[in-house]
Parts: structure tokens; sequence; C-alpha cells
């Protein structure tokens, strides 16, 4: 079954939880579960996105399959590895990211995330700002949602 349900849901919950003075990551997993799959991998990216902004490298290790393949706009890949050092090491950070047209689609195992990215990265001392289209794919591994590829795209 292929199911596609825009953010109204996942806002809903997370504004709840917000206005409660909770965090996505507070919402226990099973109203998660019992909201629905689509909800569940939303909240896995914000999870993700947090993950980045922080470089947490526990929590980008736990989010990320380790054949993640991770594509940026200027055409670069990383794997996992690569992928959790850049930003561990602070090589590149990202001060601020926001992201919006959010769609999710679950396909068994399987969902397609895609969102627009705005914010602004630091690399080599230089702040830059970011503007693109994203694409993920996440995989449910062991029954939570872990990001398996990623592609940005030029807007």
């Amino acid at each position: 079954m292929f199911a596609t349900r825009r953010s109204s849901l996942r806002a809903a919950l997370l504004g709840a939880a917000l206005g409660a003075g909770l965090g996505a990551a507070c919402l226990a997993p099973s109203a998660l579960h019992a909201a629905g799959p689509e909800v569940e991998v939303e909240a896995a990216v914000d999870a993700l996105t947090q993950a980045i902004l922080s470089a947490d490298g526990t929590a980008l290790n736990d989010l990320v399959l380790d054949g993640l393949s991770y594509g940026h706009s200027s055409g670069a890949v990383q794997d996992k590895s690569a992928f959790v050092e850049a930003l561990t090491s602070r090589r590149s950070s990202f001060p601020s990211i926001v992201l919006s047209n959010r769609t999710a689609a679950v396909v068994g195992e399987n969902a397609v995330v895609r969102h627009v990215f705005d914010g602004e990265t630091v690399a080599n001392g230089k702040t830059v700002p970011v503007h693109i289209g994203v694409l993920q794919v996440w995989h449910r591994d062991g029954g939570r949602w872990r990001l398996l590829a990623r592609q940005a795209f030029k807007l």
C-alpha cells in the first residue's frame, strides 16, 4: 500500500507536544505508532535535523544505516562514516535548518521523504546560505526508522 500524508497530522501532534513543553523526541513511541507510519518517519526526520544541528555523533549513528549514501547538491556523496565525521569534527556545521514543503510516503518497510531545506552552513570559516530540495529514503530497521539514502538538489 502506498500512503502519502502531508504534515498536518504531524503538525497537530507536534503542536500539542510543544504546547505542553515537550519536544518531538518526547512523544511516546506508542503515540507516534498510533498516529501512523508517516508520523513516525517525520519524527525521525526531526530527530535527524536536531542531531545535525547539535553535531550529536551518537544520535547520528543511531539514525542512519551503515549503508548510507548521503548526496549533496554539489554532487559530492558521503558514506555513513564521512557524513558523521564531517559533522562531529565541526569541519561542517549548521547553525540553522528549516524544513518546509514536507511530504512522507510509506511503502512497506521503506519511506520516501521530500522537503525544501533552508538554513546556513559553516565550512572552512565561511557561512553560506542554503536553499535546496532534498529526497530522503528511510528504512524501518528493527522497528525504528533509519536513513538509508539522501540526495539534495539545487532549486
